[in-house]
């Protein structure tokens, strides 16, 4: 599902050319998670965790090495089969990116829409994950109505919603108490053991204890451990 050959992200400070400042944030990353498999990501902040589910879900690009993501090349992906990948991948971001001007149920219908999903079926689906997630009678509502805990709930329900092959989560309960964290796991690990393969970035070492599953454990861009 998920293959990185020596891996390395750099990120310029400025435009390139001749003195141009670099900084390596990933370096020689290297690891596999098998179709249908589950990893936390874990370190400390600054660590690369953000950077490296960037890579994961195709928002950036390795300054080198090589990245294999359902068995395509990240590499050598046109545009039109990276958006069609895209597809196929949940993101829960750790800044949300609603949409401010969409609902609360237009936010999590948006990647049924634009995968053309029958509207009876975006209805039965997003109707049903909203009432999952707590927020059933919250469905007109706009981001700016919502609380923080809330506009991650509806975050987390548009990743999920379209039962994506791929999960990416960069800290997808950090705003969220503990019973909300729990109907959230309980929701991942569902997905998890219906054949998503599920990677999810926390600092939250009590739900990585409630929910055993291999680390990705990462320190200053490097891999530290895997298993």
């Amino acid at each position: 599902m998920i293959r990185f050959d020596d891996v390395w992200l750099k990120y310029h400070h400025q435009e390139r050319g001749p003195g141009a400042l670099a900084r390596d944030v990933l370096r020689g990353i290297s690891f596999k998670i098998p179709d249908g498999g589950f990893r936390w990501l874990t370190g400390p902040s600054g660590a690369g965790k953000t950077s490296l589910l960037k890579l994961i879900y195709l928002a950036q690009h390795p300054t080198q090495g090589r990245i294999d993501i359902m068995g395509t090349h990240a590499a050598k992906i046109s545009r039109r089969d990276a958006a069609l990948l895209r597809r196929r991948i949940g993101v829960v971001y750790q800044d949300f990116r609603l949409l401010a001007h969409l609902s609360a149920y237009d936010n999590v219908a948006l990647p049924m829409r634009l995968a053309r999903r029958a509207e009876h079926q975006v209805h039965a689906d997003v109707t049903e994950i909203l009432r999952w997630v707590g927020l059933a009678n919250r469905l007109g509502a706009l981001p700016d109505e919502l609380s923080g805990g809330e506009q991650q709930r509806v975050a987390i329900a548009r990743a999920v919603v379209g039962r994506p092959k791929l999960l990416v989560a960069d800290e997808p309960t950090g705003n969220l108490d503990d019973e909300q964290a729990g109907r959230l796991m309980t929701l991942i690990t569902a997905l998890n053991r219906l054949g998503t393969t599920v990677v999810v970035a926390t600092h939250n070492h009590a739900l990585v204890e409630a929910y055993p599953a291999p680390r990705l454990e990462m320190a200053e861009g490097r891999l530290t451990a895997h298993g």
